[in-house]
């Protein structure tokens, strides 16, 4: 048989600046045909699992397309027209089924479900071909992305570790549907929930509780897997939201039953996913307080993995005005600066404007730069590949990179959007982080898969960005309303 299979991801941030077009698939990951297969076989990715579930079944793997961008702005029209094509003229060349390693949420210019969309335009190709989805945690689940596929799952872990093994588990699913062994049925369902991202980490409550139930329900007979979403609350659009979703095998009735015990559940936890944050003052008191680390501090209102600039200095500048000693910063997107950095060399002494070249209109933020005198530590191509346990095997480019020291901060500067997420990104550029007394992170959870395991204590810091926990402030226009905690007058079921 002939199995295409196949990667198309993006997390889209409505109302981040940094647009999403072809050169931002290229920048992280944009490969075709067998420098696709090439590219992701000898990873821990979904499509990973999938090339070796079909190799060892016997069968012929199409690999048209791997391509993943970087959180940010609503893809282009154009892009997402070539990169769905892609895939497409490959399913309408011949094939006998279809895995996919998808996101689920993907807002386009062209439509607010991406995944849906490109689900949809497969089924009108091949209307009877079986379909396997992996996709995020923070999916929005839609119905034309349930209607249009066999068996979709999504991840259980945030940070997200269990990439390769949640494939492997829908694709044996699929495999199984082929060889006439079971008979895949989905029964699907969302909450008016909003959850905040930095409440979602499946290493705290509520989450770990109900990836837990959703374990525990797996074991059941007749259960072929469960997946709580947690969902995406920076994407503009009708299904934002946490939502579940079972598959069974045959029977819609027990299904049915699952899903709506762990709807159940998750809405009885709803208060656990509302953050509730500090005075930064406070904050950077607790931090001075704190003398065993690595401390990590979060910048979290600016994550690029979320879809933020990456270079709002706010944090940076009350950190350096706290005078907190031995600080590792990671990362701060200036590519500008960068490249004077690297022209000057290492040891050079300069005085940079750093940061705040983006405004963000969405939230009427003005980009301010940082003007600050320092000396460049070392420099770096940017290249290196992750060690995990989180993307294990894929390779970085960050870019020209450099090591600029101001004070008692080492603050890393990359020239492509990069969530601090790997020891790799600290190593690249001469640091050895679990030796810093503080970690200054513009991340939310992910840094927990390779950093994680060496801090000593968390302390969230609230500033600005386009993943501001101020929700207030976001211009929401196609979320399904009420939804908890923006309105509290919801009811549910």
């Amino acid at each position: 048989m002939r199995i295409l299979t196949a990667m198309l991801k993006h997390e889209t941030n409505s109302f981040s600046p940094i647009p999403t077009d072809l050169d931002r698939f290229r920048a992280w990951a944009c490969h075709y045909g067998a420098d696709a297969d090439h590219a992701m076989r000898s990873t821990r990715m979904p499509m990973a699992a999938y090339l070796r579930l079909i190799s060892e079944a016997g069968h012929q793997a199409i690999t048209p397309l791997a391509a993943e961008a970087m959180p940010s702005g609503p893809v282009s029209a154009t892009a997402y027209r070539h990169l769905t094509e892609t895939i497409l003229e490959a399913v309408d060349k011949g094939c006998d089924a279809v895995m996919l390693d998808l996101h689920g949420a993907m807002i386009a210019e062209s439509t607010e479900d991406g995944e849906g969309t490109l689900l949809e335009a497969i089924r009108r190709l091949r209307p009877g071909i079986p379909i396997a989805v992996t996709c995020d945690l923070h999916a929005n689940l839609t119905p034309a992305m349930v209607a249009n596929s066999s068996a979709l799952i999504g991840y259980k872990t945030y940070p997200h570790t269990d990439l390769y093994e949640v494939a492997e588990r829908v694709g044996k699913i699929l495999l199984a549907q082929l060889r006439g062994r079971c008979d895949p049925v989905m029964s699907w369902g969302n909450a008016p929930l909003l959850a905040h991202t930095l409440m979602q980490g499946s290493d705290m409550e509520p989450m770990a509780g109900l990836q837990q139930e959703t374990r525990e329900l797996e074991r059941r007979p007749g259960i072929l897997a469960v997946t709580l979403f947690g969902g995406f609350n920076l994407g503009d659009m009708a299904y934002a939201g946490s939502s579940a979703v079972v598959i069974a095998d045959g029977d819609r009735s027990i299904a049915d039953a699952a899903r709506d015990r762990l709807l159940a559940k998750l809405w009885a936890a709803r208060e656990g996913f509302i953050y509730r944050g500090t005075s930064l003052l406070d904050a950077l008191k607790d931090a001075a307080g704190r003398t065993d680390g690595p401390v990590v501090l979060l910048d979290h209102a600016d994550n690029c993995g979320s879809g933020g600039t990456q270079d709002v200095m706010d944090i940076v500048q009350a950190v350096l005005t706290a005078g907190l000693p031995d600080v590792a910063m990671a990362a701060l997107w200036d590519p500008e600066a960068a490249a004077a950095m690297q022209a000057a060399g290492v040891g050079a002494e300069l005085t940079l404007a750093l940061g705040g070249r983006t405004d963000m209109p969405a939230i009427g933020l003005k980009g301010r730069p940082l003007t600050l005198t320092g000396r460049v530590i070392a420099l770096s191509n940017g290249r290196w590949r992750v060690e995990g346990p989180m993307y294990t095997g894929v390779e970085v480019r960050m870019g020209p990179s450099a090591l600029f020291r101001v004070g008692g901060m080492d603050i890393i500067v990359v020239s492509r959007h990069h969530e601090p997420w790997d020891v790799g990104i600290f190593k690249a550029l001469g640091i050895d982080p679990e030796t810093k007394r503080y970690l200054l992170l513009k991340s939310r959870v992910h840094y927990r898969a390779g950093l994680g395991r060496m801090e000593k204590y968390r302390i969230a810091l609230d500033g600005r960005g386009v993943t501001t926990s101020d929700w207030r402030v976001l211009p929401y226009a196609r979320l399904r309303r009420p939804i908890f905690p923006l309105d509290q007058e919801v009811r549910f079921p």
